[in-house]
């Protein structure tokens, strides 16, 4: 966390404090939830083909390379979702699809950024819908044939005489079997936009529990917060991302049962977007923001070239190549194939959990306010492993995880833990941090030049903070961030309770004309 400080006392004495101490001069303060330095993406964890193109169209969009980045790994799970699993150690395997958002102020060129990483998935996905139209046309015309057989066997087993009744009702029956054997397939889908929970359940149930949920713009969380139904509807992304059995209902047919289902998600969302749902429990109390890997990248607005070099052909033909491989090889898979850890690289992933855990201690643990998200930590690893292997062997990709892939799924999952912790402190699941912001927002009304912790205990309400010592993480964070700064305690002059301790506030939430 930066920490803001001052830079050298002046003499002057600041009004309201009476130890005669300078008050000191000032840095600007740093902004609540927007001061935690995150990590720089590591576009060096990927195989060069895709580090290569990351790196150029982060270069010709004048785009963080956050951004190419989440959607290479997105990309890369499109292609392996639902179709690959990755094993750990026996009784520990993860499905390999990933939830990435990735948080950008408007204007920020997301979606030239989404056509450049997704377009080689698009340009599969049309191949596969044109091989398939002959199929599905012939599947059409005896589908069709064998409803008017059945119309007819129906209607001769119900106008049949006693006699010949058993034999009619056996055909009609038959020829009813026949309609369902002759179902028309579906138009192959890879990817979704911008659609409702029960479109993506359906989605799943008619394209072998798979489909990739991709937008530039982050309306699918007013969805799942019940824009559309009143209530919020996340059963099937929380089921779509553990895999966990999900029944899909559809009018006039029966449930559908989809074993393991797996759903990509890739968004980019606004600031505001990211604010807005820290103000729904649903999110977090259903462990759906747990389960994304999130970026905040920095903005590149307003220091972009006007001419920035194209991606080069060589580098775009590669992508293209390599990506399309890897999706036409897994596409018509039905039983996952299952990718194991090295021995080593279990150890590896034995020493990550064991770096983990004290962080997760309720008491002690400096992710103690983002348990949920951190307990998947390791997991999150696992499945980007798995990708990395399938990115470095994307036709022969059979074999074991190695030490190297997983230190560099580490690599990713170490910047995805500093942007979840700079996410989940911009939407206030730090406690600290949201007290801090309630100190704040009274500093910033009442304007002191210097208050004591006693009076700000006592301007506040009772239901947040019900004992002056409840304070003190936010008194700290606020310091940390440079809105306050503590005066040195006054010397005491005799017995008694000593006096509560004083704080400087920042000059510029200060009334005017104050020093």
């Amino acid at each position: 966390m930066t920490t803001a400080r001052p830079l050298h006392a002046v003499p002057t004495t600041t009004p309201g404090d009476t130890s005669g101490t300078p008050a000191p001069e000032w840095e600007a303060p740093v902004p609540l939830g927007g001061g935690r330095v995150v990590p720089a993406f590591p576009v060096d964890a990927f195989p060069d083909w895709v580090a290569d193109h990351v790196a150029a169209v982060a270069d010709a969009t004048q785009t963080p390379p956050d951004l190419a980045g989440c959607l290479a790994l997105v990309a890369l799970s499109t292609a392996a979702g639902g179709r690959v699993r990755v094993q750990v150690r026996p009784g520990w395997d993860e499905p390999v699809n990933l939830y990435t958002v990735v948080v950008l102020p408007p204007a920020s060129r997301k979606s030239a950024v989404f056509k450049a990483m997704t377009r080689p998935i698009r340009a599969v996905e049309r191949e596969l819908v044109d091989e398939a139209k002959v199929a599905i046309e012939a599947a059409r015309i005896a589908h069709r044939a064998a409803e008017e057989l059945a119309g007819r066997a129906e209607k001769a087993a119900l106008s049949a005489d006693r006699d010949s009744r058993d034999s009619a009702l056996e055909a009609a029956v038959n020829a009813a079997m026949e309609v369902d054997r002759t179902a028309i397939p579906i138009k192959p889908r890879l990817i979704a936009d911008d659609a409702t929970p029960e479109a993506v359940a359906t989605l799943l149930a008619d394209h072998g529990g798979r489909i990739a949920v991709l937008s530039a713009e982050g309306g699918l969380f007013a969805t799942l917060a019940g824009r559309y139904s009143g209530t919020p509807n996340l059963d099937v992304f929380l089921k779509g991302h553990a895999g966990d059995l999900h029944l899909v209902d559809r009018q006039g047919r029966e449930a559908t049962a989809v074993e393991e289902p797996a759903i990509t998600l890739g968004l980019t969302v606004q600031p505001a977007i990211l604010d807005g749902l820290a103000a729904n429990d649903t999110f977090r109390g259903t462990g759906l923001l747990a389960r994304i890997m999130f970026s905040l990248p920095v903005n590149t607005v307003g220091s972009r070239l006007s001419r920035p070099p194209a991606v080069p052909d060589a580098v775009a033909d590669a992508y293209d190549t390599r990506l399309r491989s890897l999706v036409r090889e897994l596409a018509d898979w039905t039983d996952p194939a299952v990718l194991p850890f090295t021995p080593d690289a279990d150890d590896l992933m034995a020493d990550l959990q064991d770096e983990i855990e004290p962080r997760l201690h309720p008491d002690t643990g400096s992710w103690a306010h983002l348990g949920d998200w951190g307990g998947k930590q390791a997991g999150l690893t696992a499945r980007i492993a798995a990708l990395l292997h399938l990115a470095h062997n994307p036709t022969t990709w059979a074999g074991a995880i190695t030490t190297s892939t997983f230190t560099a799924a580490k690599q990713l999952t170490d910047y995805a833990a500093g942007h979840a912790l700079a996410a989940f402190d911009r939407m206030g699941a730090d406690p600290a941090v949201e007290a801090a912001r309630t100190v704040l927002t009274w500093i910033k009304r009442t304007r002191p030049t210097s208050f004591t912790v006693r009076e700000v205990f006592s301007a506040l309400n009772r239901g947040q903070f019900r004992k002056v010592t409840d304070l003190t993480p936010a008194l700290e964070v606020l310091e940390q961030h440079g809105h306050i700064q503590l005066a040195p305690a006054p010397d005491r002059t005799g017995p008694g309770r000593r006096p509560s301790p004083t704080y400087y506030a920042h000059p510029t939430h200060r009334a005017e004309g104050t020093p």
